[in-house]
């Protein structure tokens, strides 16, 4: 079992802890309230909180992600889980003629990512549902895209059937995500940055300390870029993976037989 197996398996048995409403990480955990909960608290400093904490290296990774979504021209694309709408607005600004909805379960981020696209002049359908009981008729996008939220899914297997009953045939799926950090000195580096310094500047800038204390943890929860790879391709989804920025990121691609 590597390091980050440990961690997974440890933050699976780990009990929930209410004095700080930090919801549990991991897959198959009664999550679904206290991540809404959370994210709804933390929505009016979500951007600037990204801005900060990735050095702004997140926008290049948004692009790279953007560029395998929009690979064949979708007509019709859902992103799901967009929060506010980062990645939804990447994709409408480099693609104008594809329709995007952009699905998330917290009213909160989708009304500032409503605003967002509003300023920016860009028509977006901004639509609150369930990842995963996505209320859109079977075989319904050409592609559909998660950025930064599949670990906070409370059933990946269920979120992936979700995605793939939705994609047409030949329909792409690209999921953006923070994988575990590796094994090193430099996974070493990330590690401790993300466990003892992310939570500090989190909890000054937001306010809201659990949420990035969960933050670290739903990361080192996280399946590895195998292990997501071989959850995908058990759905049936064709997959490729890389991974960016050494590894802080990974950009994983479905493509529905």
């Amino acid at each position: 079992m590597t390091p980050a197996d440990s961690d997974f398996a440890a933050a699976r048995l780990r009990p929930n802890r209410p004095n700080t409403e930090i919801p549990l990480v991991g897959d198959k955990q009664d999550k679904a309230a206290d991540v809404q909960r959370m994210f709804a608290d933390i929505a009016p400093r979500y951007d600037l909180l990204n801005r900060v904490l990735s050095l702004g290296v997140d926008k290049s990774w948004r692009r790279a992600a953007a560029s395998e979504a929009l690979l064949l021209r979708p007509a019709r694309l859902l992103d799901v889980a967009t929060g506010t709408g980062d990645f939804a607005l990447e994709l409408k600004r480099r693609s104008p003629h594809t329709e995007v909805i952009a699905s998330d379960f917290v009213p909160q981020m989708l009304e500032i990512g409503r605003k967002k696209a509003g300023s920016q002049h860009l028509e977006i359908h901004f639509e609150e549902g369930d990842a995963l009981h996505l209320p859109y008729p079977d075989a319904s996008f050409e592609s559909l895209t998660c950025a930064f939220g599949f670990r906070n899914f409370a059933d990946y297997q269920r979120g992936l059937a979700e995605f793939w009953r939705v994609l047409k045939p030949g329909g792409r799926l690209v999921i953006l995500e923070f994988p575990p950090p590796a094994e090193g000195l430099f996974g070493s580096a990330f590690r401790f940055y993300f466990q003892h310094i992310l939570p500090r500047i989190g909890a000054v800038v937001s306010g809201n300390g659990g949420a990035y204390t969960y933050l670290p943890e739903s990361v080192l929860a996280f399946p590895d870029p195998p292990h997501l790879a071989r959850l995908m391709h058990a759905t049936g989804f064709r997959v490729h993976y890389r991974l960016l920025s050494g590894g802080i990121a990974a950009i994983h691609v479905g493509t529905k037989s």
